[in-house]
């Protein structure tokens, strides 16, 4: 567990009441950005992971020949197709796949950088325990 420690607040036990609801602001700050950090983590492997998956397909299928059946799953139902039907989409999926996996990471750096900032600002150190 984590404990937040500024150097703003006083902790000993003869603390204010406004200090102590100043320590639990803080902590509860801290614990939403820590969240939202491994929410967009969570999210960047789960896009990483459909990318990577749509590029082996890719591979699979761009040397086959353009009449070849193949099954796509489209909303939960197996749909049969050629592999020129399939590719085109396959690859739109897969480029928005990169787009969405960019703007995720840039995302995730940017709520990092606020961490900090906030963490300087506040004057706030990490303890764990």
């Amino acid at each position: 567990m984590a404990f937040v420690k500024s150097s703003h607040y006083v902790f000993a036990p003869w603390r204010t009441l406004t200090q102590k609801l100043a320590c639990a602001d803080l902590q509860q700050q801290y614990t939403t950005y820590k969240n939202n950090l491994q929410q967009l983590a969570e999210k960047i492997g789960n896009v990483e992971q459909e990318t990577e998956e749509h590029k082996l397909v890719l591979e699979t299928l761009t040397p086959l020949p353009k009449d070849r059946k193949c099954f796509r799953m489209i909303n939960g139902v197996l749909v049969e197709r050629t592999v020129k039907d399939v590719l085109p989409a396959l690859q739109t999926n897969a480029d928005g796949l990169k787009k969405l996996l960019d703007e995720l990471v840039k995302q995730y750096k940017r709520q990092q950088e606020d961490m900090e900032k906030w963490k300087k600002k506040n004057n706030v150190q990490v303890v764990q325990q």
